[in-house]
C-alpha cells in the first residue's frame, strides 16, 4: 500500500474524530442545560444531581462514538449496485482491538458504580435527632404514620416534615408492589409486601411537593398521589399537637368548619381527594377510575354513604372490582372530616 492510499484511509478516521468531538460537546452541553429534575428539597438532592451530571459526561461521548462508527460504516461499507450477490471479503478479528473495547467499558462501569456507591453510602449516613416515619402503601393511597412514645401512632394521608430535620422512612405495602417517591427529595424505594424497605432524607426547603407511586400497581395507579409538606419546626409541632387532640383543636364547631366539598375535591390537606377517582356533578369532577357517585349514591342515606367510604369493598358497583378504593379512610379521616364528607355527599348525590 503506497503512502497516498494510507493517507486516504486516515482521512475518514480524522473526520469521525472531528464529528465525534463536536457532537459530544454539543450533547454534553445540552444534557447539562436541560432541567431533568424538579427543584431540590433535600440535602441528598445535590449529590444525586451531581452524580447524574457525571453520568452525562461519561455516557454522551460513548453514545456519540458508537453512533459515529455505525454511521460511518454504513456509508463507507454499504452495498453498492452490482454487489448484491457478492460475499464480503474474508476477515480476521483484531484481538488487541477486542481486548481494548472490552476492557475500557468494563473499567468505566466499575468506576461509575464505585462512585455511585460512595454517593449512596454518604447520603444514607445516619444523623443525630433523626425522626422516624412509617410509610404504608396500598391500592391506591399512601398512609404516613408517626410513632409516639405512648399510645397509637399518628396517621395521615399527607406527609408533614419539619425543615432541616433528618428523617428515616420505613416503607411497606399491604397488597402489591408500590414505589414511594418524592421527586423533589430524589430518593425512592419500592414498597414490597412482607418486606420493610427504608431510606433517609433531610428536607431543606419549605414548600409542598408531590408524592407519587413509581411502580405500576393497578387500575388506580395514576391517582395514587399525596403531598409532602415541609414546614418550619414550630409549625410541625403545632400540626402534631392538633393531630393528637383533634377534638380540642376543633372545638364543638369542628364538624361545621370541615368543608365536605373541599375534602372531596382536593383533600383539604388531610385526605386523598375523592374527586381524583369519582365523577360528581356538584364538585365538577369527571374521573372514571371509580363509580359515578351521582348514580351510585342516589337515594343513599348517611349510614350507607359512610359505609361506602370506610368499607368500600362491602358493596361493589357494577363494572368495578374490589380493592380499587383504599380501605383506610376510617383511620385517616377525623370524625369531623368524615361527618362533613358524608353530609356533603348526602346533600348533592344522596338526595
Amino acid at each position: 500500500m503506497n503512502e497516498d492510499s494510507r493517507r486516504e484511509d486516515k482521512i475518514p478516521v480524522v473526520q469521525m474524530l472531528v464529528v465525534g468531538f463536536i457532537a459530544s460537546a454539543l450533547g454534553i452541553a445540552a444534557g447539562l442545560a436541560i432541567e431533568w429534575f424538579p427543584e431540590s428539597a433535600s440535602t441528598q438532592a445535590g449529590p444525586i444531581d451531581h452524580l447524574y451530571d457525571v453520568l452525562i459526561w461519561a455516557s454522551v461521548p460513548i453514545f456519540v462514538l458508537v453512533t459515529t462508527v455505525v454511521l460511518f460504516s454504513v456509508m463507507k461499507f454499504r452495498m453498492r449496485p452490482g454487489e448484491e450477490n457478492l460475499d464480503g471479503p474474508p476477515i480476521h478479528g483484531n484481538t488487541r482491538l477486542e481486548v481494548v473495547w472490552t476492557a475500557i467499558p468494563a473499567i468505566i462501569l466499575v468506576v461509575l458504580c464505585a462512585y455511585a456507591w460512595i454517593v449512596l453510602v454518604d447520603i444514607e449516613e445516619a444523623k443525630a435527632n433523626e425522626m422516624r416515619v412509617n410509610v404504608v402503601g396500598q391500592q391506591f393511597a399512601w398512609t404516613f404514620e408517626y410513632p409516639q412514645a405512648e399510645g397509637e401512632p399518628i396517621k395521615s394521608n399527607q406527609l408533614y416534615l419539619p425543615n432541616d430535620r433528618p428523617v428515616r422512612f420505613f416503607v411497606k405495602a399491604l397488597d402489591v408492589i408500590h414505589d414511594f417517591w418524592v421527586p423533589a427529595f430524589r430518593m425512592k424505594v419500592d414498597a414490597v409486601p412482607g418486606i420493610e424497605t427504608k431510606y433517609r432524607i433531610t428536607p431543606n426547603r419549605l414548600g409542598t411537593y408531590p408524592v407519587v407511586c413509581a411502580e405500576l400497581c393497578g387500575l388506580g395507579h395514576s391517582v395514587m398521589r399525596a403531598t409532602a409538606r415541609v414546614v418550619t419546626p414550630e409549625d410541625f409541632e403545632k400540626w402534631m399537637a392538633e393531630q393528637k387532640a383533634p377534638a380540642a383543636a376543633g372545638g364543638e364547631g369542628a364538624a361545621e368548619e370541615a368543608d365536605g366539598k373541599t375534602l372531596f375535591t382536593d383533600g383539604n390537606g388531610t385526605a386523598t381527594a375523592c374527586g381524583a377517582c369519582h365523577t360528581l356533578a356538584d364538585a365538577g369532577t369527571n374521573s372514571e377510575t371509580g363509580p359515578d357517585l351521582d348514580e351510585t349514591l342516589a337515594g343513599a342515606d348517611a349510614a350507607k354513604i359512610e359505609e361506602a367510604i370506610v368499607e368500600p369493598d362491602k358493596e361493589i358497583a357494577a363494572g368495578f372490582q374490589a380493592g380499587l378504593m383504599p380501605k383506610n379512610y376510617g383511620d385517616t379521616l377525623s370524625d369531623q372530616e368524615l361527618e362533613a364528607l358524608v353530609k356533603y355527599l348526602g346533600e348533592v348525590a344522596g338526595k
